[in-house]
């Protein structure tokens, strides 16, 4: 049986593979690779309108690696449109640990000191694999979504991995391309580097802004 560790779960990343569980009651965990792989472009980015609004407005006090632990936490409950969660104990244990080890981060959405959305993901090189996001208040995963794309262009990545496509993150752009493809990508972006910027001014988030595309 594999023993998984966060140095096993780096190098599994590297080589395009990514840990889940059946439910988050369950406490084994197996490798997935999946033959067609959805990836946000991080040059054809696009904004909804009414999103952009929502940003402008600051609806929601957004931080960076603030609350890891307890946006994992966020990202394992059950909601009634997704009763069931991949999120268990040992995958809470590693990337946990992969966050004090500097390779995971976390964007968190707050609201009268309340989280209320986020999501969080690992770094290696310049890919970013995003792992999950939550919502408890409306537009807060998509704010948070929003900021982690803006960080990662100010950091100079290369390579936005959603691990799987939806027509939720279709809105933003997402795209589904086959594995070797996706390997060609990752390969050169752990080729390049990145670096990962946790802070980011209302200019910098505006100057973003500017520069997406938007949908209605």
């Amino acid at each position: 049986m594999t023993k998984f560790t966060p140095d096993l779960l780096l190098r599994a990343y590297a080589v395009g593979v990514f840990p889940m569980a059946e439910n988050r009651d369950d406490p084994n965990l197996f490798w997935v690779d999946p033959e067609w792989r959805g990836i946000i472009p991080l040059d054809r980015f696009h904004v909804p309108r009414r999103l952009k609004r929502t940003l402008r407005a600051g609806t929601f006090e957004v931080h960076c690696n603030t609350a890891f632990d307890a946006v994992v936490a966020g990202c394992a409950e059950p909601r009634e449109e997704r009763p069931k969660t991949w999120i268990n104990e040992p995958i809470r244990g590693l990337y946990g640990a992969l966050h004090r080890m500097g390779h995971a981060h976390s964007i968190e959405c707050w609201s009268d000191g309340e989280l209320v959305g986020g999501l969080y993901g690992v770094a290696l090189g310049a890919a970013f694999f995003g792992e999950s996001m939550f919502a408890r208040r409306r537009d807060a995963s998509k704010v948070a979504l929003v900021h982690l794309v803006a960080r990662l262009r100010k950091g100079d990545y290369l390579l936005l991995d959603s691990q799987f496509f939806t027509s939720h993150l279709g809105q933003f752009g997402a795209v589904e391309i086959p594995r070797s493809t996706y390997r060609v990508m990752l390969a050169q972006a752990l080729g390049a580097h990145a670096r990962f910027h946790p802070e980011l001014s209302a200019s910098e988030l505006e100057g973003f802004l500017q520069s997406t595309t938007h949908t209605s």
